[in-house]
């Protein structure tokens, strides 16, 4: 694991961007189209932003880069709540990616049946392994991330790589990736910053292990590398 603190989101969105770029180039050189798990919430905005245009977004081969979300609100993608629609507004619209190359959840199905779909679009694209090349993730105040949520069934989910649940808290149902798929990314960046994520941060970090408190703890790549995108108001409590 390596952890990147930055004096602020600003910054350290400029560093993320930087990051991923970067590492988008050098895998790219080695084969043909890049996997890219995007994450939703305002965490991100900046980055796609940032991603969007110059000089990032002329360096980035979009033809080759394929979008995935790590989760979903089960709502319209017309609707403002809706991740797809936030990270599209933010990036996909402004750069030269093909349609084709984009695969959202398809909240217009029943929410089971949107997760059965989405096994099927990553298995198609991805193969039985299933291994992404980056997984963008955020963390909530509560130590959540995708929808991963404090003490629901989703945390402890192994059977399927895409699942569907009501959320009880937010009285929505919530579509999400589980984390035995995430984990065998090749590479996993967390995006987290403010000052109220600090004592979550420093739970997921260096806490002892309790998931069903803080699932973030539960993404841990197999094989592939592990990053914390962190600014100092997040960073506060860690040693």
């Amino acid at each position: 694991m390596e952890i990147i603190v930055k004096q602020n989101p600003s910054i350290l969105s400029e560093a993320l961007a930087e990051w991923i770029t970067s590492f988008i180039e050098s895998t790219l050189a080695k084969q043909d189209r890049f996997t890219w798990v995007v994450t939703g919430g305002n965490s991100p905005k900046e980055l796609y932003k940032r991603l969007s245009e110059a000089p990032y977004s002329e360096r980035i081969e979009w033809d080759r880069i394929h979008i995935f979300w790590g989760d979903e609100r089960a709502v319209p993608f017309e609707d403002d709540r809706n991740n797809a629609r936030m990270t599209h507004e933010t990036l996909l619209n402004h750069v030269p990616i093909p349609k084709e190359n984009i695969h959202i959840m398809d909240t217009s199905l029943e929410p089971e049946a949107a997760a059965l779909e989405y096994e099927k679009t990553i298995l198609h694209y991805c193969g039985e392994d299933s291994v992404f090349d980056l997984v963008l993730n955020g963390m909530g105040d509560d130590g959540h991330t995708l929808s991963l949520f404090p003490n629901t069934v989703a945390v402890h989910e192994n059977m399927r790589n895409v699942f569907a649940f009501w959320l009880d808290a937010q009285n929505m149902y919530r579509i999400t990736l589980t984390a035995p798929l995430v984990n065998k990314a090749r590479r996993i960046a967390f995006l987290t910053f403010g000052a109220n994520k600090a004592e979550a941060l420093y739970q997921v970090i260096q806490g002892e292990r309790n998931v069903d408190q803080y699932p973030s703890q539960i993404i841990q790549p197999l094989n592939g590398e592990l990053y914390w995108f962190i600014d100092e108001a997040a960073a506060a409590k860690l040693s």
